[in-house]
């Protein structure tokens, strides 16, 4: 088997150094590095990685676990985290969950058993209870509004301020008979993404003189077809509505879809407002207006935090919550 010795002897230097550019250390020629390079590659070397990570004490990857990764949302974001990691140093594996408890606790014992240094979690169904398993010795990072009574590293959107935002837009327009795609009432209590969209919609209709009608809004999945569904049923009960948040910006396009099918005008008839701004907004006709979240900066944040986890430069009990901005995007699903 091909050794670190034998990849020095054929380069000319010091194992130290091929230790070094392995290890990707900068103080290295280029020249240097270039020739240690040529010859792993001319002797097939290979890095013993298990024996690398009991001597560093840790893997140099990261879990990243979400419902979906084929929503636009997700992958948007994975594809930050994975350029944040990076350049920390570090890998990033991807995991589906589908918003689903049971998988949602396996990827933080998966994350465990395959020796992750930290996961970064997109908790939809977890419960308080299980609060317990997401701070203690393990690192690991909270994305998302689901509700926590205990401390734990959390990034969440400005949901309820982004939602306010769009629905005193559509109040701005001249919009009357609003209703909301994507949200619902909880009897419980509870805490999510639509349940802060709803409150933050429904305080500024208030603020805007109109009385929020529990009936227009609308639970559906967060989908195409579930914003084409709601839209459709929507349209066929409260044929006057004139404006529509939706609590994403894939409920949006499918809820245009359903508007377009039933030869009502946007903005002319019907002004729509969407959140998350993802690429497609600005590719629809109309071009869609959306709530824009800060995605880099929640990046930025859960890797920073994960990252000082894992490397001991926050005390045990440092736990920290981070709110990440949101604007809105004004286009032509809204245009006056």
């Amino acid at each position: 088997m091909t050794t670190m010795q034998d990849v020095a002897r054929l380069a000319g230097v010091s194992v130290m150094t091929v230790s070094n550019v392995i290890n990707e250390h900068p103080h290295v020629r280029d020249s240097t590095r270039q020739k240690v390079a040529a010859a792993i590659t001319e002797l097939g070397y290979h890095v013993n990685t298990s024996a690398r990570s009991l001597r560093q004490g840790r893997t140099g990857v990261i879990a990243l676990a979400v419902p979906e990764i084929d929503r636009p949302y997700f992958g948007l974001l994975a594809n930050l985290l994975i350029e944040r990691a990076a350049a920390r140093g570090f890998e990033l594996v991807v995991e589906q969950t589908a918003a689903s408890r049971e998988r949602e606790l396996d990827a933080i014992s998966r994350s465990r058993l395959r020796n992750y240094d930290g996961l970064i979690l997109s908790a939809v169904e977890l419960h308080d209870d299980d609060a317990v398993l997401l701070r203690g010795d393990y690192p690991t990072v909270i994305l998302g509004e689901r509700g926590f009574s205990g401390p734990l590293d959390h990034v969440v959107m400005a949901n309820e301020e982004g939602a306010a935002l769009a629905a005193a837009h559509l109040v701005d327009r001249g919009c009357r008979t609003i209703a909301m795609l994507g949200g619902y009432h909880s009897d419980s209590g509870a805490v999510d993404v639509s349940t802060s969209r709803v409150r933050g919609f429904e305080s500024a209709l208030v603020s805007g003189g109109i009385t929020p009608d529990a009936r227009l809004v609308r639970p559906t999945a967060y989908t195409l077809e579930g914003g084409r569904s709601a839209m459709t049923e929507l349209l066929g009960e409260f044929p006057d509505v004139d404006g529509v948040f939706c609590a994403t910006d894939l409920i949006a396009v499918g809820a245009m879809r359903a508007l377009a099918d039933a030869g009502r005008r946007m903005p002319q008839d019907v002004a729509v407002v969407g959140f998350d701004d993802v690429p497609l907004a600005s590719f629809l006709t109309p071009s869609l207006t959306t709530i824009a979240p800060d995605h880099a900066a929640m990046a930025d944040a859960a890797v920073t935090m994960l990252i000082d986890r894992i490397e001991g430069s926050r005390a045990d009990d440092d736990y920290r919550t981070v709110v990440g901005p949101v604007r809105l995007v004004e286009r032509e699903s809204t245009a006056r």
